[in-house]
C-alpha cells in the first residue's frame, strides 16, 4: 500500500499486548512487568518492533511486513526471541543494534506505555487504527486478493476514518467466513 500511496499514508505502529487484555491475573498484573522467567505469548515480537523502529521507519516497516507475513500467512510461531531475531535478519537489520534494543528492559516499558495509551483510544484488539482526529476502528478481515487490496483499503478508510456514525459492522458467524479466501 505504501508503494501506491507514498507520503499520503503514514503508519505509526505501536504495541498492544493482547496477553494483557486476555489475562485473568487481575488489573494490577502487567505482562511487561513480569520477570525473566515469565514465558510470554507475544512480548518478543512487540520488543522486536521497538528494536526495528530504532533503526528507522523503512527498517521498521520491513520488519513489520516480514513478521506479519510469517505469523498470518506462513503461520509460523513468532513468539520467541529466536524467531524475532531470524525475522530481523531477513529484514537485513543491523543485528547487533537490534539485539541491544530488543534485550533492553526499556523495550518492555515502551510496550507498557504504548498499551496504556491505546486503552485511552478504546483499543481492545488488533489491528485497531487510530486516526489523526483520535477516533479509532478495529478491523477483522481476511487478506483480500492482491488485485483488490487497494480498493479494500480505500473502502475501509472511507467508512472508518470519515464516517464517525458507523459504530459496528459485523457479519454473523456462521456463515462468515464461508468462501473467504486466506
Amino acid at each position: 500500500m505504501k508503494d501506491e500511496l507514498g507520503d499520503d499514508l503514514e503508519i505509526n505502529w505501536r504495541s498492544f499486548a493482547l496477553e494483557q487484555v486476555n489475562s485473568k491475573e487481575g488489573d494490577d498484573w502487567k505482562a511487561w512487568e513480569q520477570g525473566s522467567d515469565y514465558v510470554s505469548r507475544g512480548l518478543w515480537p512487540l520488543r522486536g518492533g521497538i528494536a526495528a523502529r530504532a533503526q528507522g521507519t523503512e527498517a521498521h516497516n520491513d520488519y513489520m511486513e516480514k513478521i506479519l507475513h510469517a505469523k498470518h500467512v506462513d503461520r509460523e510461531d513468532v513468539r520467541t526471541r529466536e524467531a524475532v531475531l531470524e525475522i530481523a535478519s531477513k529484514a537485513q537489520l543491523d543485528i547487533e543494534k537490534f539485539t541491544e534494543v530488543l534485550d533492553d528492559p526499556a523495550s518492555l516499558a515502551q510496550i507498557g506505555s504504548d498499551h496504556e495509551e491505546a486503552l485511552t483510544h478504546g483499543v481492545f484488539g488488533t489491528p485497531t487504527f487510530v486516526f489523526e482526529d483520535g477516533t479509532s476502528a478495529f478491523l477483522k478481515m481476511f487478506t483480500p486478493p492482491e488485485d483488490e487490496a487497494m480498493s479494500a483499503f480505500r473502502d475501509f478508510m472511507g467508512i472508518a476514518s470519515s464516517r464517525k456514525y458507523f459504530g459496528e459492522l459485523k457479519r454473523p458467524q456462521p456463515p462468515w467466513p464461508r468462501n473467504a479466501k486466506d
